[in-house]
């Protein structure tokens, strides 16, 4: 084993340094089915199985509830309603208005009202069909434009912006308006929500949860028991899936469980099945865009006003900061120098809409990527034209509507390198070319960006804590507070120890996340796992390593500067000792092998008063490039080929973050195209099922899909080895797909109008707007 020098620096060769390629830790249990979810732990005999019971209305009192014939049912243990909460009837974030069950007034339809705890799930469901419970309906609010019109909102309506956008719109050469809709998304985890809760001595409960966020869930289950947080620890080893979905979402399941252990002395566990578990969770945020812009005859945005408003659903959860996300992400990679962005949260009487890989930017980013086609039409330019005069650059256009200033802008290089790769504009042409002979089938093709901030962007989340033992025989144990859901960040973070030790990723052991190890977390969530983890648990191997080099320039007489790990060993002045052998030298000496590590994010700092600020360390960037073909006759459409460059900063683990490339941008794919949730006028979801609710499947991967890292990314701060998030920005690299449909829409109007599609562009949405760019094209 040796080192080798690269451009980058010195690259260690031990099996598993930064830098690498490395399989996913859990790969081969995955494939093989070895890797165990709560599903699959051992159940004891005298387990319970939990079933919750939900509101059929949307809004409505409850005036009588009669459980007597649910708990004199068969097999039934115990049932829980809101009078049996010996603690706080609530599960929210930190708002205070997510009740556990509903106490006399249900607000949408599948709020839980009662559990059922029995010897098997059967027979909890059985039972819970015998409650007798009586409704008064009231009206309901289930859509955007119900909720604007009565004016119900979470919070009041919030302001962003810079300039004055009222003055330069009136002053603009040209002006457009539009609107259009965005849809939702079901999260639709490969496992669905899941707790399985274990009573311990004292009142005590271990509780096993799919969550993104243990120490919330730890804390939201000791407010509903009523116990100190330190009576309640939670666990997770792994998730099948998260995506957002599992960070507010699963206190609710964990609660129940743990009322039912603690109750009866009992484990408990509650998993929903996949329809019970679209019905009660919440989903990605749908919005309404409006638009008023002003631009100059080479398309450069002179003025700018925009109005997002979003369906929040029955509670507040996480919808305050989702929606600050999207207006942050109001601008993408361009400046707009007189902009106002208006953002309404609306409350509505559906399930509380909550994280979403994105977290409300993909929202304001498709926008202002759909403005920037509308302007390239109205002028007669090629879409890529505008967007490289409105990007952001120099002095006097690198500052944000909200006030944070541009320095690591690589989003014109990061460009014209993909347009080039990719050969965009012959391909451009050659999309025309077909078309003018094709009359039937036509043929889109569109070059989209993509800027995103990292970090929470509330401040006090930008925080975490990791655990790293040494044991005497050199091999390590390494907790953070970070999860697993399948994104890799257990096997970046193990790199990132064993570069700091010099040691093989072997000898190092990724344990579950634990409160009982790593106590006050963040959630796993805002594409933070790696920065805030990595930099933690260097900071507890660092700490190690120090007594370590001290230990053996005392020992052996020498200099701590001549103490260097290497390639598995220790090399003291020119003696060299295995890693291991020191480790155990160490520990005869007395030596604490153990050491806790945090890390807090700098430089961040944000007013929300003000929506002024700096709420991110930095930015990633990425563009893709994708093209399309749809039958005009049927709206059903095909992504033949997307070319993306995405910019990961100096990669700790490239094959990981391309396999994060491409589930994120096939996940976004999803979003704007099949992903379809549609609600009746009672605010009942009708697709809460794969048979009606469609998930890109295998078949929708673009035949050719061609993902590259951008070769000179290099964090210019000072994050874990230079590296750069890469979770949630590949997402909105899907923006592509939706324009290039958007354009081969147009193409059936030879161009003479654009096509307005709302999101998802499913075949029938499609199919209408070809209809409308026909009649236009008429007229």
């Amino acid at each position: 084993m040796v080192e080798r020098e690269t451009e980058a620096g010195t690259v260690s060769e031990i099996k598993g340094a930064v830098h690498k390629e490395l399989k996913h830790d859990s790969a081969h249990k995955h494939v093989s089915g070895d890797a165990i979810y709560i599903d699959d732990m051992p159940e004891p005999k005298d387990m319970l199985h939990i079933y919750a019971a939900m509101s059929e209305h949307a809004h409505a009192r409850i005036t009588a509830m009669d459980l007597g014939a649910v708990k004199a049912a068969k097999g039934v243990v115990c049932v829980i309603t809101a009078e049996d909460i010996p603690g706080h009837n609530d599960v929210s974030p930190f708002a205070g208005d997510d009740p556990l069950f509903a106490d006399g007034l249900v607000e949408y339809i599948g709020q839980p009202i009662f559990a059922v705890a029995a010897t098997s799930i059967e027979a909890a469901r059985a039972a819970a069909k015998l409650a007798q419970v009586d409704y008064e309906a009231l009206p309901a609010l289930t859509t955007i434009d119900a909720a604007l019109e009565a004016g119900s909102a979470i919070e009041p309506m919030q302001t962003m912006g810079q300039g004055n956008a009222t003055a330069a719109l009136e002053a603009s050469p040209n002006r457009l308006t539009g609107s259009f809709r965005i849809g939702g998304q079901d999260h639709f985890y490969l496992e669905g929500q899941i707790a399985f809760a274990k009573p311990e001595e004292d009142g005590d409960v271990h509780v096993f949860s799919s969550t993104q966020h243990p120490s919330e869930v730890q804390h939201l289950v000791a407010h509903v028991l009523g116990t100190p947080t330190n009576a309640v620890t939670v666990e997770v080893r792994r998730m099948g899936g998260g995506f957002g979905g599992k960070e507010t979402h699963p206190a609710m399941f964990a609660a129940m469980a743990a009322l039912v252990a603690v109750k009866t002395g009992r484990p408990a566990k509650l998993r929903l099945d996949r329809d019970d578990d679209m019905i009660m969770t919440g989903k990605r945020h749908d919005f309404r865009y409006d638009y008023d812009v002003g631009f100059d005859d080479e398309g450069r945005i002179t003025g700018m006003a925009i109005e997002m408003a979003s369906r929040c659903g029955r509670s507040t959860d996480l919808s305050p900061a989702i929606n600050d996300r999207a207006m942050f992400h109001a601008d993408n990679c361009y400046y707009l120098s007189d902009v106002e962005i208006k953002s309404h949260r609306l409350k509505t009487h559906t399930v509380s809409n909550t994280a979403f890989r994105g977290f409300g930017g993909p929202q304001g980013m498709l926008g202002i990527e759909c403005v920037m086609d509308e302007i390239a039409h109205h002028l007669g330019k090629d879409p890529l034209q505008v967007r490289r005069v409105n990007l952001y650059g120099g002095e006097s256009r690198n500052t944000t509507p909200f006030g944070m200033t541009v320095e690591d802008n690589i989003a014109p290089a990061l460009l014209d390198a993909l347009a080039e790769s990719a050969e965009y504009e012959r391909r451009r042409a050659g999309v025309r070319a077909f078309n003018a002979k094709s009359p039937y089938l036509k043929k889109g093709i569109a070059l989209t960006l993509v800027k995103f901030g990292i970090s929470f962007t509330t401040t006090h989340l930008n925080q975490a804590g990791a655990l790293v033992h040494v044991y005497a025989d050199g091999s390590v144990h390494l907790n953070h507070g970070g999860t697993e859901m399948g994104q890799g960040l257990f096997v970046k973070v193990a790199q990132v120890v064993a570069e700091e030790f010099q040691i093989d990723v072997d000898r190092i052991k990724i344990t579950a996340t634990t409160t009982a190890k790593v106590p006050n977390t963040s959630a796993t969530a805002a594409s933070s796992g790696s920065d805030l983890n990595g930099m933690a648990a260097l900071d507890a191997a660092r700490k190690i390593k120090a007594r370590l080099t001290e230990f053996a320039a005392k020992k052996y007489d020498c200099p701590k500067d001549r103490v260097t790990f290497r390639n598995n060993n220790v090399y003291v002045e020119n003696k060299e000792i295995p890693f291991a052998d020191l480790a155990r030298e160490a520990y005869l000496g007395r030596v604490s092998l153990s050491a806790t590590g945090f890390y807090k994010t700098p430089k961040i700092h944000y007013d929300r008063s003000r929506h002024k600020g700096r709420p991110f360390l930095y930015f990633c960037y990425g563009a893709a490039v994708s093209e399309v073909l749809i039958d005009t006759l049927t709206g059903e459409y095909k992504v033949e080929r997307v070319d993306i460059l995405h910019d990961t900063g100096r990669s700790l683990n490239p094959a990981i973050d391309k396999g994060q490339i491409e589930g994120g941008f096939i996940q976004g794919m999803g979003w704007l195209t099949t992903e379809e949730l549609v609600y009746d006028e009672d605010g009942r979801l009708r697709t809460h099922a794969p048979s009606t609710y469609k998930i890109p499947a295998c078949s929708d991967r673009p035949e050719h899909l061609n993902i590259e890292l951008y070769k000179k990314g290099r964090n210019v701060e000072a994050t874990i080895h230079r590296s750069k998030a890469v979770g949630e920005p590949p997402f909105m690299l899907a923006n592509s797909v939706f324009l290039a449909i958007a354009d081969a829409v147009s193409a059936a109007g030879d161009y003479k109008t654009r096509a307005t599609l709302n999101a998802p562009a499913t075949p029938e949405e499609v199919l209408k707007a070809v209809m409308s760019v026909k009649r236009q094209a008429k007229n």
